[in-house]
């Protein structure tokens, strides 16, 4: 009987992880009356129950509470002096708990620009995360992007703007607010005569400034002439100063049709010849113009796919 009995095999129940579950055993906060609870990872949990029932004492009051603590306590002795000291929820363990956030459930916030991360502020990191380990590849070819120099610049307008009559513009101001009367007395000093300002050359005058209020995109004429062997040089020496003025991008815009184009000594299709500015946060953002889907201005959460990590 006794060698019958040990060949028996007892059921033994399965073993769950701690990587895809939270456990919360002994909950007391508030309403709760000595709660064990498994909650599954990686899905969405709705708890739900009458008013009272300890819906919030459960997410915010321990769960939250508990992860928010273990999470400050991760922080030197140093850092967690100006923090002060955290309770630690009434509950008896929780294990498989990963670093928090929460949202609060009565936030007003209307604003259709609104969103999870937004809200959390996480998005503000990701924007800076993806603006300086983020690597561009060209949307039309789906390449790499490069950097030019000055001379394959050169050369890219020779055969892309062979004998057309050209504006060289260094940017000195993208997107941002003020009246900048400063900056145009400053240049006007050094000898030059006309800007660009939101889309429009106009000559630069005394005391000449612009709405303070609104969003500017202000460009310094560099210089006007025609693509042609005989003005290499010239044109070498306006790229050149172009580049340094806006600070390694420029923009080269044609005298009849008013097109764009723009040329950067950071980030540049070598078959095309689309140039990306040197990417920032607000690339990232859908508040910016910069960063905003063209058709929505930003109303619906939407930033192109050209920079992975």
């Amino acid at each position: 009987m006794a060698k019958q009995k040990n060949s028996q095999k007892a059921e033994i129940a399965p073993v769950i992880n701690s990587d895809e579950q939270i456990e919360v055993y002994g909950a007391r906060e508030h309403n709760l009356k000595n709660l064990d609870i498994r909650i599954p990872k990686n899905k969405l949990v709705v708890i739900t129950g009458i008013s009272g029932s300890g819906k919030s004492s459960l997410a915010f009051d321990t769960i939250y509470a508990e992860g928010q603590r273990r999470y400050m306590e991760s922080f030197s002795a140093y850092a967690r002096q100006f923090i002060g000291d955290m309770e630690r929820p009434d509950v008896d363990k929780i294990t498989g708990l990963s670093p928090v956030i929460s949202i609060e459930q009565k936030t007003t916030n209307k604003n259709p620009r609104s969103t999870v991360g937004t809200i959390t502020e996480i998005y503000d990191f990701l924007r800076l995360l993806y603006a300086r380990v983020g690597t561009a590849y060209s949307y039309n070819t789906g390449k790499q992007m490069t950097r030019f120099s000055e001379e394959e610049i050169m050369e890219h307008l020779f055969r892309t703007a062979n004998k057309k009559k050209i504006v060289v513009l260094a940017p000195l101001v993208r997107g941002r607010k003020g009246h900048y009367r400063e900056l145009f007395e400053q240049v006007r000093k050094q000898g030059y005569v006309k800007v660009r300002v939101d889309g429009e050359i106009q000559d630069l005058k005394e005391r000449m400034q612009v709405d303070r209020y609104k969003i500017h995109d202000i460009e310094l004429v560099i210089d006007r002439l025609q693509v042609m062997e005989d003005a290499r040089v010239r044109m070498s020496q306006s790229v050149q100063k172009a580049l340094t003025m806006g600070k390694g991008l420029m923009f080269v815009m044609d005298n009849d049709s008013g097109k764009l184009m723009q040329y950067s000594r950071q980030l540049m299709c070598e078959e095309t010849g689309l140039s990306y500015e040197e990417p920032s946060p607000n690339t990232f953002s859908f508040n910016s113009p910069y960063g905003a889907c063209p058709r929505c201005k930003g109303l619906v959460p939407f930033t192109r796919s050209i920079w992975t990590m």
